[in-house]
This record gives C-alpha cells, sequence and structure tokens, in this order.
C-alpha cells in the first residue's frame, strides 16, 4: 500500500486517520518538531511493525527531513496552531496565521526542490472561511463557492488555502476540506461543552439559537482518506455533517446522554463569554450554517449524520 506523510499527525485529527490509515493498510509518516512525539501502546507496535514512522521538521525555521518527501505518495497537511487553545492576544493570531502558511510554504518548497513520487496533498482549512449566517435559520447554507469573510478567521482561512495552493503548479492533485466543528471525545470543542455537564449543568451559549456546523472525528478521517483514494477529489470540499444543530440542541442532547435528567439547563450571556475569551467569543456565538452537498455529491456516505448517531457513539449509548 501506499506511504502517507502527516503533518500535525499528532493532534485530535491525526492520531485518528493515523489508525484509520494503518489499519487499512497504508504505512504513515509523521512530521514531528521533536523525536518520540507519538506514544501509546497502539502507537508503539504500529511503531515496531514498521507502519508508523516520524521525521523531523520545523516549519519556523524551514527545516524538513528529506527522506519523508520522497518516501510519500500522498501528503495530508493538518499542522496548525490551535485557533481555541488560548486568548486572542496580538501575538497569538500571529502564530495562528503564520503556523499554517509557514508550514504549508515549507511543503511546497520540499516539493519543488527534493525529488519526490508524491500524487496529490490533502489540506486542512476550516469553515471560519464563512461570514455569519445573514438569518438564523439560514435556509441557503453557505457552499464552497462563498467569498472568504473579512473577519479574523475568514482572512486566515484565505491565507492558509492560499499558501498551499502553488502545489498545483507542480502538477499535483489538490484538495482542500474545509472543517467544521469536529466532535471527538480525544479533545476539542466536545470537551469543553461536557465539563459544565459534568457538574449537573446544561450551558448553552448566548441565545443558543446560533448553528453548529459540526462533524464527527472518524467521519472527518473518512473524508481525508476519500479524498486520498479518489482522484475526482480535487479543490475544496466541506468537511461538515449534513444535519447542522443549533447550540442549545447540541448542549441538550449532550447533557441528556450524560445526566439523563439529572441537569440545569442555564443560558451564558453574551457579555459574560466576551469576558471571559475575549474576541474569541465572536466565533462562539456566531451562527454558520454550512453545506454539506458537494461532499456527499462526491459520493462520500456519513456514518454519522445527526447529532443524536454522533454523541451516542462519542457517549457510549
Amino acid at each position: 500500500m501506499s506511504t502517507i506523510l502527516i503533518t500535525g499527525g499528532t493532534g485530535m485529527i491525526g492520531s485518528v486517520l493515523t489508525r484509520l490509515l494503518i489499519d487499512k493498510g497504508y504505512r504513515v509518516i509523521i512530521l514531528s518538531r521533536a523525536s518520540g512525539e507519538a506514544s501509546g501502546r497502539k502507537t508503539t507496535s504500529y511503531v515496531a511493525s514498521g507502519a508508523l514512522q516520524t521525521f523531523h521538521w520545523d516549519p519556523g525555521t524551514g527545516a524538513i527531513d528529506p527522506e519523508a518527501v520522497r518516501q510519500a505518495d500522498y501528503i495530508v497537511h493538518l499542522a496548525g496552531a490551535g485557533v481555541a487553545d488560548r486568548r486572542w492576544s496580538a501575538k497569538r493570531k500571529k502564530t495562528i496565521v503564520e503556523s499554517r502558511t509557514q508550514s504549508s510554504a515549507l511543503l511546497v518548497k520540499a516539493l519543488k526542490e527534493i525529488p519526490n513520487k508524491v500524487q496529490a496533498l490533502v489540506s486542512s482549512s476550516a469553515i471560519g472561511w464563512y461570514g455569519p449566517d445573514p438569518s438564523i435559520p439560514n435556509t441557503s447554507p453557505f457552499e464552497e463557492t462563498a467569498s472568504s469573510a473579512d473577519d479574523f478567521l475568514g482572512e486566515t482561512c484565505r491565507l492558509w488555502e492560499e499558501s498551499i495552493a502553488p502545489v498545483r503548479a507542480l502538477g499535483k492533485r489538490l484538495a482542500i476540506i474545509r472543517t467544521g466543528i469536529v466532535l471527538s471525545n480525544q479533545g476539542g470543542a466536545l470537551a469543553e461543552f461536557k465539563k459544565p455537564v459534568r457538574l449537573g449543568v446544561a450551558a448553552i451559549l448566548g441565545s443558543g439559537r446560533q448553528m453548529v456546523s459540526w462533524i464527527h472525528v472518524e467521519d472527518l478521517c473518512r473524508i481525508y482518506i476519500q479524498a486520498i483514494e479518489q482522484r475526482e477529489w480535487s479543490g475544496i470540499y466541506n468537511g461538515v455533517a449534513p444535519k447542522p444543530v443549533d447550540n442549545r440542541t447540541l448542549t441538550l442532547e449532550l447533557a441528556r446522554r450524560l445526566k439523563g435528567r439529572y441537569f440545569v439547563p442555564v443560558y451564558v450571556p453574551s457579555f459574560l463569554l466576551k469576558w471571559l475569551v475575549g474576541e474569541m467569543s465572536i466565533e462562539v456565538l456566531k451562527s454558520v450554517t454550512v453545506s454539506a452537498k458537494k461532499t456527499r455529491q462526491a459520493g462520500f456516505q456519513f456514518i454519522y449524520p445527526s447529532i443524536e448517531n454522533a454523541l451516542d457513539n462519542l457517549t457510549g449509548r
């Protein structure tokens, strides 16, 4: 089977994608700033079997092990600093943008200068590309042809996608996945939603009417695999489930699964969110309804199309 090179391979999405790829018989190479970063019993067995290998790179200094590029048949580009990891200071915003654009530029440079057999590159982007819904409900969900928003995340996504686009001129097929809110038990948004619920509080943010375009982590990883395996996948695709939900519905559905009837719904006012997380509250409170139509038309079949079956799986029901 082919060798897949993954940037950001030890993160929430990358670790699941690595497992799914190896289980399908692929060999995986992870690019990491630190050696020995991948850990865990299953990961150790993958390394011992030769199915998983780690090579060094550092987008900040422009360093990359050429052997990783030489061995790769496909590249999945997930690298980028976490958008919601901390408050958006000017320094943090710079890190968010540069972690994406510098890593993309390094891949482009490597593919230009290092002899390679890479057939295609699948890159992450985000639904931060889109602005807020013009109305709630939005009867015309955002599709891939929509222009980027003029806010921080819209500009970040535009620069991100532009930074990886030059691989097309190198004769490489490029697919870009604009990822929604990823639901996973390994961290991310779901972990934050769970925190107050464990204390018996279903924390509904703002009005709770804002739409959340989400996706189960395994469906997202299966989208990446399909984009690798099917040559028809080229251009932009939304990595979201076909049934977005409002924040109130998501919160209450999660609370019911974790606490039964023993929880209290509490609306967290917008001003408090602004005080707690600063400018990031704009995104937390933003309603964005994103279409999965193109992804489905490309032949992708969701295992978890609704929030109910996604949460059933993630809460062990």
